[in-house]
Formats: C-alpha cells, sequence, structure tokens
C-alpha cells in the first residue's frame, strides 16, 4: 500500500487518482501509524513551505516522514513535498525544512526576471536527465512535463539532480534522486502519459517489480 501523505495542502485526489489508473493500491492519509507502516509514501503538496511544515510538525508527520525515509521505504516528493525535503527555504523568510537531502530552496531571478519571463514558471517544460534512477525508466530526451512554481531548491551535493530543467536562460534542479527518495519539482499526475509512466515506475518500485 502507498500512503500518499494528507497535511491539509496538495493536489491530494488528482494524485490518489493517477496512482489508481496505474495500478497501484494506494491510501490518503493523515495519520502517522499508517504512514509508517506503508509501503511507499508520497509527499504531495501545493502552497507555503512555512503553513505546510507547520501543518506536519503539528501532526507528527515530519518525524514519522524521517523514520521511513531511513528506514529504506521508497518515497516520493512531489512539488512543495520536493521542496519541504530541504535543510531550508527563504519563501516569506528563512523557514526550516525536514533536512532530509541537504540543501536550499530559492526564489527565482532574485534581482528580476529576463524580459518576457513570467514567474511563477508556469506550463509544460522538456526535462534533461542528468543521472539515472529508477523512477525515470524509459524516459526519452527532452520529455515535457507540467510545473508550478516560484521556488527551486538548490542540492548542496549537486550529485542528486536526477533532471534539470531551462528557464529563462536558467537551468534549474527539476528532480532530485537520493537512496530511496525521488522528488520532482514538476507535477506528474498532472504531466500526461509521461506522468502516468514514472507513477508506474515509482509504483513498480513499492510493489518489487525490477524497473
Amino acid at each position: 500500500m502507498i500512503a500518499i501523505i494528507d497535511y491539509g495542502m496538495g493536489n491530494l485526489r488528482s494524485v490518489e487518482k493517477a496512482l489508481q489508473i496505474v495500478g497501484a493500491n494506494v491510501t490518503v492519509t493523515a495519520d502517522p501509524a499508517v504512514v509508517a507502516a506503508a509501503d511507499g509514501v508520497v509527499l504531495p503538496g501545493v502552497g507555503a513551505f512555512g503553513m505546510a511544515m507547520d501543518h506536519l510538525r503539528q501532526t507528527g508527520l515530519d518525524t514519522v516522514i524521517g523514520d521511513v525515509v531511513r528506514a529504506g521505504t521508497p518515497f516520493l516528493g512531489i512539488c512543495l513535498g520536493l521542496q519541504l525535503l530541504f535543510t531550508q527555504s527563504e519563501e516569506f523568510g528563512r523557514v526550516q525544512g525536514l533536512d532530509i537531502i541537504p540543501g536550499n530552496v530559492v526564489r527565482f531571478f532574485p534581482d528580476g526576471a529576463p524580459d518576457g519571463v513570467k514567474i511563477p514558471h508556469m506550463g509544460w517544460n522538456a526535462l534533461e536527465v542528468r543521472s539515472k534512477t529508477p523512477v525515470l525508466a524509459d524516459m526519452q530526451p527532452g520529455e515535457h512535463v507540467y510545473f508550478v512554481h516560484s521556488f527551486h531548491v538548490v542540492p548542496d551535493d549537486p550529485t542528486v539532480v536526477a533532471t534539470t530543467t531551462e528557464y529563462g536562460g536558467f537551468h534549474f534542479a527539476s528532480s532530485v534522486a537520493q537512496g530511496n527518495v525521488y522528488a520532482c519539482q514538476f507535477h506528474p499526475e498532472k504531466s500526461g502519459a509521461v506522468g502516468l509512466r514514472m507513477l508506474k515506475n515509482f509504483a513498480d518500485m513499492v510493489a518489487g517489480v525490477r524497473v
């Protein structure tokens, strides 16, 4: 069973439906005990970093996330769920994250975006694969996925970057992979056949199927 963490923020039903389409057994839950017992865990999210961290701490979900990652449970972070895994974010001041992946969450173009470049980065954009990871199995060069975000992650260790994406002449880390953790800035549940293939790969990992 794959647990989708409900902490009051995110496209929970969209993620649930997409995973069900690829044949996964899923449950949406805010219960730390259910998350701890799951075979795989998904941390989705849309919204403010600080508010999300407050919800996770108040419910004890911050602790259980660390526990399941350390236990080796396959773990998928999506959008804000990627950013929360990092050490801290500069959104609305410095806010501490889960610190599972060392690094920071920073604003796009803090000194001003180039002419014609809009923030948030919204819409379809291409992935450039930097490192192989099971979730990206069978990815073709330049495949497009769907983004909505104004901040991006900067890992301390560049080797965890799984894909990059170019926006306004700037290349940012659009997904990362570290051990049993894969996390993406884009929304696979909104990315058509490409996103469903990634979610199927994740579900296969959870089920113990080699991908």
